[in-house]
Protein backbone atom coordinates (compact mmCIF):
# COMPACT_ATOMS: atom_id res chain seq x y z
CA UNK A 1 0.00 0.00 0.00
CA UNK A 2 0.83 3.34 -0.70
CA UNK A 3 1.99 5.68 2.08
CA UNK A 4 -0.29 6.30 4.55
CA UNK A 5 -2.82 9.50 4.30
CA UNK A 6 -3.42 12.51 6.00
CA UNK A 7 -6.87 11.24 6.96
CA UNK A 8 -5.24 7.84 8.71
CA UNK A 9 -1.95 9.85 10.57
CA UNK A 10 -5.13 11.67 12.24
CA UNK A 11 -6.99 8.45 13.09
CA UNK A 12 -3.93 7.12 14.62
CA UNK A 13 -2.89 10.49 16.63
CA UNK A 14 -6.41 10.30 18.20
CA UNK A 15 -6.06 6.68 18.88
CA UNK A 16 -9.09 5.95 16.93
CA UNK A 17 -9.22 2.30 15.35
CA UNK A 18 -9.75 2.05 11.59
CA UNK A 19 -9.25 -0.45 8.96
CA UNK A 20 -8.08 0.69 5.40
CA UNK A 21 -9.19 -0.96 2.09
CA UNK A 22 -7.64 -0.53 -0.94
CA UNK A 23 -9.46 -0.78 -4.86
CA UNK A 24 -8.91 -0.34 -8.22
CA UNK A 25 -9.54 3.12 -9.00
CA UNK A 26 -11.76 3.62 -12.47
CA UNK A 27 -11.38 7.13 -13.03
CA UNK A 28 -14.52 6.49 -15.27
CA UNK A 29 -16.83 5.25 -12.76
CA UNK A 30 -16.23 7.30 -9.09
CA UNK A 31 -19.70 5.92 -7.68
CA UNK A 32 -20.20 5.35 -4.80
CA UNK A 33 -21.71 2.14 -5.74
CA UNK A 34 -18.61 0.66 -7.42
CA UNK A 35 -16.30 1.33 -4.51
CA UNK A 36 -18.99 -0.13 -2.35
CA UNK A 37 -18.51 -3.25 -4.55
CA UNK A 38 -14.94 -2.99 -4.79
CA UNK A 39 -14.36 -3.00 -0.99
CA UNK A 40 -17.02 -5.58 -0.25
CA UNK A 41 -18.89 -3.05 1.70
CA UNK A 42 -22.88 -2.13 1.91
CA UNK A 43 -23.57 1.11 -0.36
CA UNK A 44 -25.55 2.31 2.75
CA UNK A 45 -22.78 2.23 4.79
CA UNK A 46 -20.22 3.65 2.12
CA UNK A 47 -20.64 7.36 2.83
CA UNK A 48 -19.73 9.99 0.29
CA UNK A 49 -18.15 13.55 0.97
CA UNK A 50 -19.65 16.32 -0.70
CA UNK A 51 -18.48 19.84 -0.68
CA UNK A 52 -21.02 22.64 0.00
CA UNK A 53 -21.35 26.39 0.67
CA UNK A 54 -23.92 28.38 2.60
CA UNK A 55 -24.88 31.60 2.77
CA UNK A 56 -23.77 32.26 6.53
CA UNK A 57 -21.35 29.10 7.37
CA UNK A 58 -19.35 29.22 3.80
CA UNK A 59 -17.80 26.14 2.88
CA UNK A 60 -18.85 22.73 4.82
CA UNK A 61 -18.63 19.02 4.34
CA UNK A 62 -21.86 17.08 3.88
CA UNK A 63 -21.48 13.41 4.21
CA UNK A 64 -24.45 11.03 3.02
CA UNK A 65 -24.77 7.48 1.91
CA UNK A 66 -23.37 6.50 -1.02
CA UNK A 67 -27.37 5.49 -2.25
CA UNK A 68 -28.34 8.67 -1.18
CA UNK A 69 -29.31 12.26 -2.57
CA UNK A 70 -28.23 15.60 -0.55
CA UNK A 71 -31.17 17.08 0.79
CA UNK A 72 -29.67 20.77 0.30
CA UNK A 73 -32.69 22.49 2.41
CA UNK A 74 -32.27 19.58 5.47
CA UNK A 75 -28.32 20.66 5.14
CA UNK A 76 -29.19 24.77 4.99
CA UNK A 77 -31.36 23.95 8.36
CA UNK A 78 -28.91 21.44 10.08
CA UNK A 79 -25.93 24.80 9.45
CA UNK A 80 -27.54 27.40 9.90
CA UNK A 81 -27.81 28.48 6.53
CA UNK A 82 -30.74 30.17 4.60
CA UNK A 83 -29.50 28.36 1.40
CA UNK A 84 -26.81 26.02 0.70
CA UNK A 85 -25.39 24.95 -2.53
CA UNK A 86 -22.89 22.33 -3.84
CA UNK A 87 -19.96 24.03 -5.04
CA UNK A 88 -18.45 23.46 -8.70
CA UNK A 89 -16.48 20.74 -8.82
CA UNK A 90 -13.37 22.76 -10.43
CA UNK A 91 -13.59 24.43 -6.32
CA UNK A 92 -12.89 20.87 -4.78
CA UNK A 93 -9.38 20.59 -5.13
CA UNK A 94 -8.09 24.10 -4.39
CA UNK A 95 -10.58 24.20 -0.93
CA UNK A 96 -10.06 20.83 0.03
CA UNK A 97 -6.65 19.78 -1.03
CA UNK A 98 -8.24 16.08 -2.17
CA UNK A 99 -9.74 15.71 -5.59
CA UNK A 100 -13.10 14.15 -6.67
CA UNK A 101 -13.59 10.08 -5.80
CA UNK A 102 -10.68 11.34 -2.62
CA UNK A 103 -12.58 13.62 -0.78
CA UNK A 104 -12.63 13.44 3.38
CA UNK A 105 -13.38 15.63 6.23
CA UNK A 106 -10.24 13.79 7.73
CA UNK A 107 -7.54 16.04 7.22
CA UNK A 108 -8.23 18.41 4.82
CA UNK A 109 -6.48 21.51 3.86
CA UNK A 110 -8.53 23.35 6.41
CA UNK A 111 -11.43 22.68 8.95
CA UNK A 112 -14.50 23.19 7.64
CA UNK A 113 -17.81 22.43 9.20
CA UNK A 114 -19.14 18.85 8.48
CA UNK A 115 -22.07 17.35 9.06
CA UNK A 116 -23.41 13.65 8.71
CA UNK A 117 -25.78 11.67 7.95
CA UNK A 118 -28.53 10.68 11.20
CA UNK A 119 -28.02 7.29 9.42
CA UNK A 120 -24.27 6.27 9.61
CA UNK A 121 -25.27 6.22 13.80
CA UNK A 122 -27.56 3.02 12.78
CA UNK A 123 -24.39 1.36 11.77
CA UNK A 124 -21.36 -0.41 14.16
CA UNK A 125 -18.94 0.70 11.68
CA UNK A 126 -18.96 2.80 8.31
CA UNK A 127 -16.46 3.60 5.27
CA UNK A 128 -15.74 7.14 3.90
CA UNK A 129 -12.83 8.18 1.88
CA UNK A 130 -9.60 8.13 3.50
CA UNK A 131 -7.59 11.10 1.49
CA UNK A 132 -7.14 9.78 -1.81
CA UNK A 133 -9.29 7.56 -4.65
CA UNK A 134 -9.05 3.96 -4.05
CA UNK A 135 -8.71 3.93 -0.26
CA UNK A 136 -11.03 3.92 1.88
CA UNK A 137 -11.10 4.01 5.61
CA UNK A 138 -13.81 1.64 8.20
CA UNK A 139 -14.54 3.16 11.45
CA UNK A 140 -17.04 3.55 13.77
CA UNK A 141 -19.62 6.21 13.12
CA UNK A 142 -18.89 8.13 16.73
CA UNK A 143 -15.16 7.81 15.97
CA UNK A 144 -15.47 9.21 12.68
CA UNK A 145 -17.66 12.36 13.90
CA UNK A 146 -15.09 12.78 16.62
CA UNK A 147 -12.56 13.03 14.40
CA UNK A 148 -13.81 15.39 12.03
CA UNK A 149 -15.79 17.51 14.42
CA UNK A 150 -18.95 17.09 13.02
CA UNK A 151 -22.23 17.28 13.86
CA UNK A 152 -25.28 14.68 12.91
CA UNK A 153 -28.42 15.79 11.36
CA UNK A 154 -31.01 14.32 8.20
CA UNK A 155 -29.11 15.50 5.59
CA UNK A 156 -29.81 12.66 2.93
CA UNK A 157 -32.94 12.05 0.80
CA UNK A 158 -33.63 9.53 -1.66
CA UNK A 159 -32.14 9.95 -5.43
CA UNK A 160 -34.87 10.79 -7.71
Amino acid sequence: MAGKTNAARLLEALGIEFELREYEVDPEDLSAETVASKIGFPIGQTFKTLVARGDRTGVMMAVIPGDAALDLKALAKASGDRKVETVALKEVEPLTGYVRGGVTALGAKRAFPVVVDEFAQLYKQISVSAGRRGLQVLLAPEDYARAAGASFAPIAKDKE
